[in-house]
């Protein structure tokens, strides 16, 4: 298992777990990617954040949906509607996303069907998310658990598959890159 380490904000602080503390786990379960995700701050928060991570990893750094701050970080990752946000048309919103985050960086964006799978391979990507693999707690708004099928619907990926949602660090797969994992490093 390779592991992707999603450190969302919110669940840190609704566990009163600081970032270093967070940092420490996912080093010692020898995280290769960590993302740092926060919706409600602003960029100057989330630039400090990444700071402060890249400072205490050496890994990957990958800063969900804020774009605009990929010189502190090695990557971006962005939901479906937050490409829609960019372009209606997704292959236009990643050929934008392309013109700041360059090639030398990781693009990965959240797919959760066999359709938007094949849809990204034809895009300018390094790799997917792909999920929900099982419901979870910390997000509420799932409307499709992909269960036992994410193993085949990640077949079809001509990038890296990273299992997104409800994963766990016992859960085995053939054709999946990365777990990721948020709240179950925590546990």
């Amino acid at each position: 298992m390779r592991l992707y380490a999603l450190c969302d904000q919110e669940l840190l602080d609704k566990n009163h777990i600081s970032l270093e503390d967070f940092i420490e786990i996912a080093k010692k379960d020898n995280a290769e990617i960590i993302q740092y995700r926060n919706k409600t701050a602003d960029i100057d928060f989330i630039k400090q954040q990444l700071i402060a991570i890249r400072k205490l990893y050496d890994g990957f750094l990958i800063v969900n949906d804020t774009y605009e701050l990929i010189e502190f970080c090695d990557g971006v990752h962005l939901g479906q509607e937050d490409l829609k946000k960019i372009d209606s048309d997704i292959g236009k919103a990643i050929k934008i996303l392309r013109s700041v985050v360059t090639s030398e960086k990781i693009l990965g964006i959240s797919t959760h069907n066999e359709q938007e799978v094949l849809r990204a391979n034809e895009l300018d990507l390094n790799y997917i998310g792909l999920g929900a693999y099982r419901g979870t707690n910390t997000k509420k708004d799932i409307s499709v658990v992909l269960g036992d099928s994410i193993d085949s619907i990640a077949s079809k990926s001509k990038h890296l598959v990273a299992a997104i949602g409800g994963v766990k660090k016992s859960d085995r797969f053939h054709n999946i890159t990365y777990h990721v994992i948020g709240s179950g490093l925590l546990k």
